[in-house]
């Protein structure tokens, strides 16, 4: 057992607290706000204070981030010692790990920096290069978890006696279908719109390709279904497809959701594989579509939808996640970037959303994920031969704090269609090298 002393227990401090040794470290924990009884019990112990009380692992509380429920900028004060790129540096009064590991987890995991005020990317996104992690250059690397292994550390050496559990490395694959079809099941005007499209632009190719595929000749080079759960079924990975089920628009091309072609592959995948909601792209300015699109999608599997990754990864903070608790999803994958790789939260490992506008932690589970497949190629501009050192790196990080590795593919990409030709054979590379590290646990 650990016992913590704090002067005032927050709701900020002490969901920070729960994260960081329930579900980071789990480990056994009593807070108490008593010197006395902090002094007179013994066993190991921690302060997070303004100095050390006694002989205790200690943490300096010199900053009030979790001591206060507005929102306002910060003078963030980093630097990079014990191998680690740490926030909320402390100076001296005993602290033992150099900086204030609780509000530098609160402060990554909460996106605190996504309730200031920002420059907003052209699909009203906040911007990878705005972000401390980018700008201080350690977006690559889970630091909440490594933050946390850092403190197990300084406590086992403090207390040989204490107990961890250990947690395993586990993977998560996803896919979203922005699109099932590339040319098969769309209305004649997307039909001769598209083509007269091709032969404006000189894509004969393209041209060919689509009469084959109406004709019959070939299959539809997006769907590649049969692959993808073949290949799921190989490995055994636990998979969830990500289907958009809003009306057809600018940005959200699927055919429509009443087509039974579509509805027949949303219901065979259900067979295999876990389902969730990709809310529409216009669902952010526009929440009243999510539940529309959750109900017919329940309605057709007949099971409940409780997973969610808003298409185009456009949402907003607090509100979009208010917005699909409003609907009953209980998991979001949605925390990542579209042209950058990396760990957008700084942590690896699930955790429950805080609403810094309501101040609670909420009942939310949020997936980050760590590389999408369209970031690779159209924002770090790889290709097949260069990409997997990329992809190969952030599965080594994760594995080495234990964390769950999730990946963003979408049927497009796993089609070695056009742009996309040598790209499943990574995917492949990708589900064989994280078997064979499960196999080792």
């Amino acid at each position: 057992m650990l016992l913590i002393y704090v002067d005032k227990l927050t709701n900020r401090l002490g969901y920070t607290i729960k994260l960081l040794f329930e579900d980071l470290l789990q480990v056994d924990y009593m807070v108490t706000t008593s010197r006395e009884q902090f002094v007179a019990l013994g066993g190991a112990k921690l302060s997070y204070c303004e100095e050390r009380i006694y002989d205790e692992v200690h943490i300096s509380s010199t900053n009030s981030i979790l001591f206060e429920t507005n929102i306002y900028s910060l003078d963030i004060d980093y630097v990079f010692e014990d191998g680690l790129h740490k926030i909320f540096r402390t100076y001296g009064n005993g602290d033992s790990l150099g900086f204030d590991i609780f509000s530098a987890t609160f402060y990554m995991v909460s996106r605190y920096e996504e309730y200031l005020p920002f420059i907003r990317d052209e699909h009203q996104r906040f911007r990878a290069k705005d972000s401390i992690a980018l700008q201080k250059g350690f977006l690559n690397k889970p630091v909440v978890n490594l933050w946390a292994k850092f403190l197990k550390q300084k406590l086992s050496e403090k207390y040989p006696d204490i107990e961890f559990v250990e947690k395993s490395f586990s993977f998560v694959n996803t896919i979203d279908v922005d699109q099932s079809y590339c040319y098969s099941h769309k209305n004649i005007f997307r039909t001769f719109g598209g083509f007269f499209r091709d032969i404006l632009s000189k894509r004969f190719d393209r041209c060919l390709q689509r009469i084959k595929v109406l004709l019959g000749f070939e299959k539809d080079p997006y769907d590649c279904f049969d692959y993808i759960l073949q290949t799921i079924m190989r490995y055994k990975t636990k998979t969830i497809f990500f289907f958009l089920f809003g009306n057809h628009t600018k940005y959200d091309k699927n055919i429509s959701p009443y087509n039974h072609a579509f509805q027949m592959i949303v219901k065979n995948i259900s067979d295999y594989a876990r389902v969730g909601i990709h809310p529409s792209y216009y669902s952010m300015e526009y929440p009243q579509e999510i539940h529309p699109q959750i109900k017919q999608m329940s309605a057709l599997i007949h099971k409940k939808i409780t997973a969610s990754r808003f298409h185009y990864l456009r949402f907003t903070l607090p509100q979009s996640y208010s917005d699909i608790i409003d609907n009953g999803i209980t998991s979001d994958y949605s925390m990542g970037y579209s042209d950058c790789i990396g760990f957008r939260a700084g942590i690896c490992s699930p955790y429950n959303f805080y609403d810094l506008d309501k101040d609670c932690e909420t009942k939310l589970k949020i997936h980050p994920f760590m590389f999408m497949d369209v970031a690779l190629k159209n924002g770090l501009k790889l290709s097949p031969d260069n990409v997997w050192q990329e992809i190969m790196y952030l599965i080594d990080e994760v594995k080495n704090v234990n964390g769950e590795f999730i990946s963003l593919w979408h049927n497009e990409s796993l089609s070695n269609n056009e742009t996309w030709k040598g790209w499943r054979t990574i995917y492949d590379k990708q589900l064989e090298y994280i078997n064979s590290l499960i196999k080792q646990i």
